[in-house]
């Protein structure tokens, strides 16, 4: 499903450069194992099955979803995500998209958790986060912020994880920005009190991740999921298998 790279690290050496004091994480692809394609039409078709005795179709409800989704990514930062996607959402689909809300955050803490079967597991994620925290670091699950934290808390969940185990988590209610654009990490950088050089994004998309290093911070992208859609020149930047990040920070797998 994944491409994969080897790389070998030298067992227990913490490679991390020492001002280096916060790790952040993607989650969907980086933490969570996933193909983007299987896990998307597993969301859709159980997001349309709530919606459906609304009296939504799916064809229309997955084309806001998506225009919604949209406005995020090109959200300017004079609202919340949160804000941007329902506006844009009603829009499309007219007033009565808004009572759809509570049902959203009902099914992102329910139904939501069979898409489960469409994700693969990683029990060094983990391992990975506490490990990192053991050692001192701040950890931040800096995951696009197009779901809200009801459906970050769920994929967590998978993992073994929890937002407790966070010193901030993104999410559409609490972000102004989205990946790629660089805003998206000063905006992390400024609720932390980091400097720029203090801070590794730690993901698998070159596109999206990559855009931190226009923010400051350096990069280490996982390859077990590598999205690079543009072929991106990743020589500036570490790489490795999840296993090998955690050789390459120090943690005992």
């Amino acid at each position: 499903m994944c491409p994969a790279f080897t790389k070998i690290w030298e067992r227990g050496k913490n490679l991390l450069k020492k001002e280096i004091t916060t790790i952040l994480f993607d989650l969907d692809g980086t933490l969570l194992p996933m193909d983007t394609d299987t896990f998307t039409r597993a969301y859709f078709k159980l997001l349309a099955q709530k919606a459906a005795p609304h009296g939504f179709e799916p064809g229309p409800l997955t084309d806001a979803v998506w225009k919604g989704t949209g406005a995020m990514v090109k959200n300017d930062g004079s609202v919340p995500n949160r804000e941007r996607f329902w506006q844009v959402f009603g829009q499309i689909l007219g007033e009565k998209a808004a009572a759809l809300e509570p049902e959203f955050d009902d099914f992102y803490a329910h139904e939501f958790d069979a898409a489960r079967e469409s994700v693969g597991q990683n029990p060094l994620a983990a391992k990975a986060v506490r490990g990192l925290r053991e050692k001192g670091y701040q950890v931040v699950l800096a995951t696009n912020p197009i779901f809200p934290a009801v459906g970050v808390r769920t994929r967590l969940r998978w993992l073994g994880l929890a937002p407790e185990d966070f010193s901030l988590v993104t999410s559409y209610e609490n972000s102004n920005y989205c990946k790629p654009n660089p805003d998206y990490y000063r905006e992390i950088l400024r609720k932390l009190g980091k400097e720029p050089g203090e801070c590794l994004m730690v993901g698998n998309d070159a596109r999206e991740d990559l855009a931190a290093l226009k923010a400051g911070l350096d990069v280490y992208l996982v390859t077990d999921c590598l999205i690079d859609p543009d072929k991106a020149d990743l020589s500036g930047v570490g790489t490795g298998t999840f296993q090998e990040f955690l050789s390459y920070a120090g943690v005992d797998a």
